[in-house]
Order: structure tokens, then C-alpha cells, then sequence
């Protein structure tokens, strides 16, 4: 038996289901990249170049936030690549499942090993839902949202 204390940690059920439902949105993210060309994913995206409202009200907020609370715990721990892209496209499933549309964003950097870096990340309103900490650093080369009719 392990001393551990969390280990006996008990999550709120409403936690413990966002963060499973990252879990099988990540395994579809993942799923969806290895079998299908990005062209199928960047139309179920939405329109390149398009870009969600900057602005969104503060329930919206705090879903997008626990949103990718949930993406950014489980993200790093599965066992295939759960990094930027998986993240946002996750992200982007459960924002959606939820009646919010975001942008999905990807840029590129310099990098010293590889010549440049790739990153994607998700923003709903003002509020970075994944990618944020480090998008700054990157030229945003396309968008995708979905527009409103």
C-alpha cells in the first residue's frame, strides 16, 4: 500500500468527467491526425484565415478555461504525442460540444536545432485555452474558425 497522499485523493465528479472527456477528446485529436490528411481536419476547423470574436462572456470564459485546465493536465501524461496540436483540436471538440466556437491558431519560430519550431494553440474570446503560455513567440502564419451564419 502506497503512503502517498494523492493517491487517495478524491476528484468532484464534475472534474473527474472533464478531465475523461479530455482524455477521449485527446485519443480522437490523435486518432484524427494519424488517419487523416490535414485537409479533412482543417475543414472541420473551419475557414482559413477566419477568426472567432475577440470578446465573450464571463461563463464563456470560465468554460474555456476549465476546458483547458482539463486538456493541459491530461495532454502531457497519455502515452502518444497529447502536445499542441492534439490540445487544440481536443480543446476545440469540447468548446464545440459546448455551443462555443473558437480560432485555432498556428504559427511558426526559429529554432537553433531544427532551423523552426511549429506550434498550434486555441483562444475563445480574450482567454487562451491551450498554446498559451509560449504563442507569443511564434508568427501566426493561418486561422481557422468557423463562421457565423
Amino acid at each position: 500500500m502506497s503512503n502517498d497522499p494523492a493517491r487517495h485523493v478524491v476528484l468532484p465528479g464534475t472534474r473527474r468527467r472533464l478531465l475523461v472527456e479530455a482524455l477521449i477528446a485527446l485519443l480522437i485529436a490523435r486518432l484524427a491526425m494519424f488517419f487523416l490528411p490535414f485537409r479533412r481536419i482543417a475543414a472541420w476547423l473551419g475557414t482559413p484565415g477566419a477568426e472567432s470574436s475577440s470578446t465573450a462572456t464571463a461563463e464563456q470564459i470560465l468554460t474555456a478555461e476549465a476546458v483547458g485546465r482539463a486538456v493541459g493536465i491530461v495532454g502531457p501524461r497519455v502515452p502518444w504525442d497529447g502536445r499542441c496540436l492534439a490540445q487544440a483540436l481536443a480543446a476545440t471538440w469540447m468548446l464545440r460540444r459546448r455551443g462555443l466556437e473558437g480560432t485555432v491558431s498556428f504559427g511558426v519560430c526559429k529554432s537553433k536545432s531544427s532551423g523552426f519550431e511549429a506550434h498550434a494553440w486555441l483562444r475563445l474570446g480574450p482567454c487562451m485555452v491551450t498554446g498559451g503560455p509560449d504563442h507569443e513567440r511564434y508568427k501566426v502564419f493561418t486561422t481557422f474558425a468557423r463562421r457565423k451564419p
